[in-house]
Formats: structure tokens, sequence, C-alpha cells
């Protein structure tokens, strides 16, 4: 899944998305809520027609955000507490609450307040915030008109690295009966063979035809992490690193001339590109299709 932070998939358009194979995108609740505003989206018709965007859009929680703002939120039993990253402003999630964002921004797939717990987490079990009534009522409907499908309601499976709060975070989970169940709070400082061992213990408990994973980054084990009994990954990384001049390719990552010159100190050519190409795994990948080396005037 392509993520579109705040309505956009950044320096793609829909019609790029729909030529790359891209089926759903996802979007940041907690962004939207705080820009443009989940009311002005939902006067303007909704995120679909805000974002141009006809096929299916899943929106998270909001919970990885305040975790990733940690110094400004203080969580309570019933919600969050937090200042906003753009003014300052105190703002305030609930399960209610958030809820009601994703409800009025239209979405297909939402999900309810979760917390995220940082590694190494030490609570003494998994605290979860999303309730069965408030995850699947009142129905969600795309537009302001509310025209469209009813939105589905997935969870999130959080629990850190305990195989016991994890197990138990499965079972509680499960037994909302929700047409989905997303992994998190992985990729928060975690060890990668941790990481790929609980997204396999998670993935193996849930329910076959309703499993998502809610981490990134690049793909350096094809299959980990549960890759075969998980059907959606969402990620920032694809076109975070390619506008930052990077590119995958099977043999390694290709970085680009402007990224190489600054690694090297030296004028961005096609031998400094080499040079930093080959430093991550000892490799030399092909240059890109249809890519040329950059021409500089003396």
């Amino acid at each position: 899944m392509p993520v579109a932070t705040q309505g956009t998939v950044k320096s793609l358009t829909p019609a790029d998305l729909i030529a790359a194979g891209a089926q759903i995108v996802l979007a940041n609740t907690y962004h939207l809520l705080l820009r443009p505003g989940h009311e002005l989206v939902r006067d303007l018709g909704g995120l679909h027609r805000f974002m141009g965007w006809d096929g299916p859009i899943l929106t998270d929680s909001g919970g990885f955000q305040v975790f990733s703002l940690a110094k400004l939120r203080r969580i309570a039993e019933d919600g969050v507490e937090f200042r906003s990253h753009v003014d300052g402003s105190l703002r305030t999630l609930t399960p209610e609450s958030v809820v009601a964002v994703q409800h009025a921004l239209g979405v297909d797939v939402l999900h309810p307040l979760d917390e995220c717990l940082a590694h190494p987490a030490t609570a003494g079990r998994n605290r979860a915030f999303p309730r069965a009534d408030i995850a699947m009522a009142p129905p969600g409907r795309r537009g302001a008109s509310g025209g469209g499908a009813p939105a589905r309601s997935s969870a999130f499976v959080q629990g850190g690295t305990s195989h016991t709060m994890r197990r138990r975070a499965v079972e509680e989970t499960c037994a909302l009966d929700l047409p989905g169940y997303a992994i998190g709070g992985l990729a928060v400082g975690e060890p990668k063979p941790a990481l790929y061992d609980i997204a396999e213990l998670v993935a193996s408990g849930l329910p076959i035809d309703r499993r998502a994973i809610s981490w990134g980054g690049q793909a350096d084990r094809p299959g980990g992490g549960g890759g075969s009994r998980v059907d959606l990954f969402d990620c920032v990384l694809p076109t975070r690193n390619a506008r930052n001049g990077q590119a995958f390719t099977p043999d390694g990552p290709l970085i680009s001339a402007t990224r190489a010159s600054r690694a090297t100190g030296r004028r961005s050519t096609p031998r400094a590109r080499a040079r930093l190409a080959r430093v991550s795994r000892g490799l030399s990948p092909p240059p890109l299709r249809g890519a040329r080396a950059p021409r500089y005037r003396s």
C-alpha cells in the first residue's frame, strides 16, 4: 500500500499509482486531523474526491504518530492527549473521536485507536483502546453525501516483542470479530530477528483471510516477517527514498549521482555514483533502464 500521508503519495499522481499497479493507498488519520482537518475533507466530498483517487483507502489509527511524538503526548486510560507538532495546540484522541474522524474522511478501511509500545516494552500486558461497539458502529459512508459502501474496521495487534503479550493481544483482538487485523508495533527499534519472529508469531494466530502488516523497510529478506501469511504491507520508504535519489534493484540499492557526490565529497559523476552504489553490499548494480548520467558544464 503506497502511503498518502496527507492525502497524497508524494511525487506521484493517482494515474502514476494506477500505472504502477497500486490497488489501495494508506492515509494517516493523525496528519489529516491536523491539516487540512477532517471536517474540511468531509465538506469537500470526502477523501476520495479530495485525492482524486477512486480506489480503496485505508487509514491508520493515529497511534503510531502519537508514539513517534512521545515527547508531545500523555497517555491516559481513555485516550491520549498531545501537542500538535504543527502549531503546539493541545489535542485529544479517544476511541470515539478517532473513529469519527475516519468516518468523516469517508474511507473504506478504518482502525480504532491503539497504543504502540516502544521497544523494549515493559508493560504488564498489551493495552488496547479499541472497543467492538465503537469500531463497528455507526457505519462510515464514502463522501459527504453518505453514498458508497460502509467502511470496514480493522484493529492493530500490539504487544512489543513479548510472546505472551502478543498471544494475549491476538486472542483479545480476534474476539472482536473484525473484518481485518493489522500487526502493529514493529520497526520501532527492535532487532530485525525479533521483528521477523514477532511478525511470524502474530500472523500465524490471525484468521487466514484477514491479515495485514503495518511496518515497512527495505525488503532485504523476501518472504520474511510473515510475508507468506500477510495480505497488505504499507511503508513510505519506496517513494521517500526515490525522492532522495535511491532506487532498489535485485542486486542492491542504486544511489543517485547527487547523493554520491555528497557522500564522497566529489563532483557528481557516474564514477562517484558507482563507488557509492558498491558500499552497501560490495556490488555494482546496473544503471536503471532509461537513466542517463547527468551532464555538467565546465
